[in-house]
């Protein structure tokens, strides 16, 4: 699904030394987020690392999600020329869900429990678009259909818990899409469903990133996973980016950090057990 790739000439995403931080017990503030760099075209980036290690708290942050108590800061972060550090609330009204969207990790806490899956689609879709009833009813069932729903008119009746892991994670992405965001932010898109869920979740979103030439960051715990569907991959550890590698680069990884990642995966035809552990070095969090 991916080739290895550059990172591009005319971004659409520009990172610069992201800073997130919250306050800690102490009175002091912890930096989860420490000089986090990158930038995103129209292609499909992964950022990898344990829990912990700053990846969602980077996302959140370039979508305005962080917690009230957190704390943002950067040399730059734009998104297609608009300042996301200091535009206006409805600037990042705006944008966020518009041309910027997020799927979150596990469906069953992102769903509304009390309203429909159609009704939570539609929602999403007048939050920013000037539409008619009967019009965003046929444009929500619409997209069910895209990612790959087999009876959406169903599905669209439906409340969370009337739906498996995968239909919901599906919904889910169907929901942050109808809009037709530019840059997608799926964190951890796949990790509560099981291996043929997970190939089918995928499938959707490589089509609709080809189709709509969308940028893509993909937050994920699975270097073999990322590998397999990105383009570049982003290595992070204790809240800073220690390595950059294009997807068909990654065997040749040279930080320490991410040879050790790569060291505890299990592989076929070999006796791994117990798996290596990571001998986490001081160093790598300096």
């Amino acid at each position: 699904m991916s080739s290895p790739s550059s990172p591009p000439l005319d971004p659409m995403l520009v990172v610069e030394d992201l800073r997130v931080s919250f306050p800690n017990r102490d009175g002091g503030r912890t930096e989860a987020v420490r000089g986090v760099s990158f930038t995103l075209g129209r292609e499909r980036l992964g950022i990898v690392g344990e829990s912990g290690s700053g990846k969602s708290q980077t996302g959140r942050a370039i979508l305005g999600l962080t917690a009230p108590e957190g704390r943002v800061s950067a040399r730059r972060l734009a998104f297609n020329g608009v300042d996301l550090l200091h535009c206006t609330p409805r600037q990042r009204r705006e944008l966020r869900g518009g041309r910027i969207a997020m799927v979150l990790q596990d469906p069953k806490f992102s769903l509304n429990p009390v309203m429909t899956i159609g009704d939570q689609v539609v929602e999403t879709l007048r939050a920013h678009t000037r539409v008619a009833a009967r019009e965003a009813r046929a444009r929500a069932i619409a997209a069910l259909l895209s990612v790959q729903i087999d009876d959406p008119e169903r599905v669209y009746r439906l409340y969370p818990h009337e739906v498996s892991g995968g239909m919901g994670q599906r919904a889910m992405i169907a929901m942050m899409l109808i809009a037709n965001p530019d840059l997608l932010i799926a964190d951890e898109p796949t990790s509560a469903l099981d291996v043929t869920v997970q190939l089918q979740v995928l499938a959707v979103l490589d089509a609709l990133v080809v189709r709509r030439g969308m940028g893509l960051i993909f937050v994920s715990h699975d270097l073999r996973l990322v590998s397999t569907f990105c383009d570049r991959i982003l290595v992070m550890y204790a809240g800073q980016v220690v390595e950059e590698v294009s997807a068909g680069g990654l065997a040749d990884a040279r930080h320490p950090y991410t040879r050790g990642l790569l060291n505890c995966l299990p592989r076929l035809g070999e006796d791994r057990h117990p798996l290596p552990t990571l001998d986490r070095r001081p160093e790598w969090a300096l």
